[in-house]
């Protein structure tokens, strides 16, 4: 039994006619037909009811096809992996992302992360912190972009870049005519996402709070935070990338008076294989924004670098 002969046979059940899946295989329907035939032997069993009108799978293919796709796929896994270990920047990538950072990133860096490494497919899986973590630890995930220092030897990181919070106010709140808005105004009616998501924490360190006063609202994403703040219910901090949709929404941005930030950082298993793959993706996302900061685009400047084990998860 070959693996060619199996993949012929998943094409005559796909096109039900050995013409077509001859074709789609790119061989002679001759051909096709004899190595089927071997198969059938070599099985036992009749695997296709032959006819005019094409071929229709047998009760003993119908038994048989679910194993044979399971082998023909683990087959291309052991392919896709093997070229992957030839080459780092080839095959799957799975990226793990934050909520907080994966809508406001993805759309700047996914083109240039596909221009500069054309056969790396990477995968984003949007997540929280805690899970992108277990993720990485249970080998889900190839690499993560959080907005925290990792925990444990078993994972490295490296810094891509700092990314400022803004203050977010409805236009007509009373701290909206200030020029900055300093942490502690926030404290009295400020609006943080639910448990689980880093910029919870984040933002309530930033106002020197344990937990939140601005009412009984737990959002579980930032847009439900930008909706709330935009109908007058309360303030906001917002890292700097997510100005754009922010000011769409007619919501005030300002700069805070200790200028608050958070470090984003990609994490890596410290034994995974591909380091050089993970940290080609680093670097583009860093440029990515460190052109994106020069335009101006996020009202505030990024600053970007590089640096591993060294960073801490939020500057106040």
């Amino acid at each position: 039994m070959n693996l060619r002969d199996l993949r012929y046979l998943l094409a005559i059940a796909e096109h039900g006619h050995f013409g077509q899946a001859a074709e789609a295989c790119g061989v002679s329907q001759p051909t096709l037909s004899v190595q089927v035939r071997k198969l059938e032997a070599l099985l036992g069993v009749t695997l296709f009811e032959r006819g005019g009108r094409g071929a229709v799978p047998t009760d003993a293919c119908q038994r048989l096809i679910g194993h044979v796709r399971v082998a023909v796929a683990e087959a291309d896994a052991i392919l896709q992996t093997a070229r992957s270990l030839r080459d780092p920047l080839a095959g799957r990538f799975r990226l793990g992302i934050i909520p907080t950072l994966a809508p406001y990133l993805l759309p700047l860096v996914f083109a240039p992360l596909r221009e500069a490494m054309p056969a790396l497919e990477i995968e984003p899986w949007e997540d929280q912190t805690a899970s992108l973590l277990a993720g990485l630890r249970e080998h889900a995930l190839d690499a993560a972009l959080l907005a925290t220092e990792p925990d444990g030897p078993d994972l490295d990181h490296t810094c891509l870049f700092d990314e400022p919070f803004l203050a977010a106010l409805p236009p007509e709140h009373r701290l909206a005519c200030r020029d900055r808005i300093g942490e502690e105004d926030l404290a009295s009616d400020i609006l943080v996402l639910a448990d689980g998501h880093c910029l919870r924490e984040q933002a309530l360190a930033v106002c020197g709070l344990s937990t939140a006063l601005g009412g009984p609202l737990r959002a579980s994403s930032l847009a439900t935070l930008l909706n709330m703040v935009a109908a007058g219910y309360g303030t906001t901090l917002i890292p700097a990338l997510a100005s754009g949709p922010a000011e769409d929404a007619g919501i005030v941005l300002r700069p805070l008076v200790r200028e608050a930030s958070r470090t984003v950082r990609i994490v890596w298993r410290a034994r995974f294989p591909r380091r050089e793959a993970v940290e080609a993706v680093g670097r583009i996302v860093a440029q990515r924004l460190r052109g994106f900061a020069a335009s101006g685009a996020t009202g505030s400047s990024t600053k970007t670098g590089s640096s591993t084990k060294t960073g801490s998860s939020t500057k106040m």
